[in-house]
C-alpha cells in the first residue's frame, strides 16, 4: 500500500467516524472509521520511514570528457577527407 491508499483509509476513517449518522445492527461504525485512521496513519509513519532510509544522496560527479585520437594523413588532412 503507498502514501496514496493511506491517506484514502485516512479520509475513509474520518468520514464514517464524523459524518455519518447511519445506524448498523452489530456494527459500530465510529469504531471502523477510527481503526481506519489508526491504520491509515501506521502506514504514513511506515511509508516515510522507508522512503527516508532509500533517500540516497549521490555524490557529485566530474563531467567525462572523451578525447578522440586525431589521424593524421601523409598530406596534412585529417579523418580522410579530401584526400
Amino acid at each position: 500500500m503507498g502514501l496514496g491508499g493511506c491517506i484514502i483509509l485516512i479520509a475513509v476513517g474520518a468520514i464514517l467516524t464524523f459524518a455519518t449518522d447511519w445506524d448498523m445492527q452489530g456494527v459500530n461504525l465510529d469504531l471502523v472509521g477510527v481503526i481506519f485512521m489508526v491504520v491509515g496513519l501506521i502506514g504514513v509513519a511506515t511509508f516515510s520511514s522507508i522512503a527516508r532510509r532509500r533517500r540516497v544522496v549521490m555524490p557529485p560527479t566530474t563531467p567525462v570528457v572523451e578525447e578522440r585520437p586525431h589521424h593524421h594523413t601523409q598530406d596534412g588532412y585529417r579523418d580522410g577527407y579530401g584526400a
